[in-house]
């Protein structure tokens, strides 16, 4: 865990604050929803895209997800204070203030409001709901357990938007490429909600190991990943991927088969491994795979 400390007495204040504000929001951690943004950036445009375009996309998913994060962050301080597993988070232990996060938030949602606007109308027109999404999602676990579920939708607008910056315009295709990712994401947030069950009873939150069981839970992210594979699987063949994606997406499952082995009931001790590791894998190789097959095929 990295702290202020972590710096000499020497290191600038601005850029002490800077490393911590980016170990808060888990930088490290866009690796899960870039690589299907670039996915759906590839697919739009049928090969690769303008430069120009990535760029805004890669703006775009900076913004969106450093603002989702640190007002996570931010609302759940409360709640990560009292539990042991989050109580050293830069909040609760008073790394930074709550008016720095604020800006910060403030800072990232412009960030992606404009690269909306440079990207087309309809990405701007529609930024203001992504990020009431993205924003909403933090409030779930306190009254539902399908928190899962808005946050897989809250990730589902990395492939969404990467489309609509690309083409102007909203597809199907786009939409079961969102799907798929929507099931991967809850699978995995269920996985890595399995830790938190007594503290989420204690302090009346909602999630699904804690409402039906870690056991049932754990199934159930094995049904969401099944339907993911199946999913991406119908969506690749509607958009006439050939044998390099769907070897990636055989691997993919046999990652998922890997990672559903990786945690029981009785031991929870390698969910970070299944959550980070493996998924980290997953959302690169999906687009490796399936986007070198679509490159490849535009310049023949």
């Amino acid at each position: 865990m990295l702290t202020a400390c972590a710096d000499g007495p020497g290191t600038p204040l601005m850029f002490r604050k800077t490393r911590i504000l980016l170990e808060m929001i888990k930088v490290e951690h866009t690796v899960f929803a870039l690589p299907f943004a670039l996915l759906g950036a590839v697919m739009a445009a049928r090969g690769a895209p303008e430069l120009r375009v990535l760029g805004w996309i890669l703006a775009a998913m900076v913004g969106a997800r450093s603002a989702a994060m640190a007002f996570n962050r931010l609302v759940d301080a409360p709640f990560d204070a009292r539990n042991p597993r989050t109580s050293s988070r830069a909040l609760p232990r008073g790394l930074l203030g709550s008016g720095t996060v604020v800006l910060f938030v403030t800072a990232s949602s412009l960030l992606f409001v404009i690269a909306a606007a440079m990207l087309n109308r309809l990405a701007l027109l529609l930024s203001p709901f992504a990020l009431a999404l993205i924003f909403a999602y933090s409030y779930t676990k306190r009254f539902t357990w399908a928190s899962h579920i808005v946050l897989g939708l809250s990730l589902a607008c990395a492939p969404i938007g990467a489309w609509i910056a690309v083409s102007g315009s909203l597809s199907p295709h786009a939409l079961l490429l969102g799907a798929a990712v929507v099931l991967w994401v809850a699978g995995l947030d269920i996985i890595y909600a399995c830790q938190d069950v007594e503290f989420d009873r204690q302090s009346r939150l909602h999630s699904i190991p804690q409402r039906f069981g870690i056991a049932r839970a754990l199934f159930l992210s094995a049904l969401l990943h099944l339907c993911t594979l199946a999913l991406l699987g119908f969506s690749f063949w509607r958009q006439g991927i050939g044998w390099i994606g769907f070897a990636g997406l055989l691997v993919t499952g046999l990652l998922l088969a890997y990672e559903h082995s990786l945690v029981r009931p009785s031991d929870l001790s390698r969910v970070n491994t299944a959550f980070f590791t493996v998924n980290g894998w997953i959302s690169i190789l999906l687009f490796l795979a399936a986007g070198t097959d679509i490159v490849c095929r535009s310049v023949r």
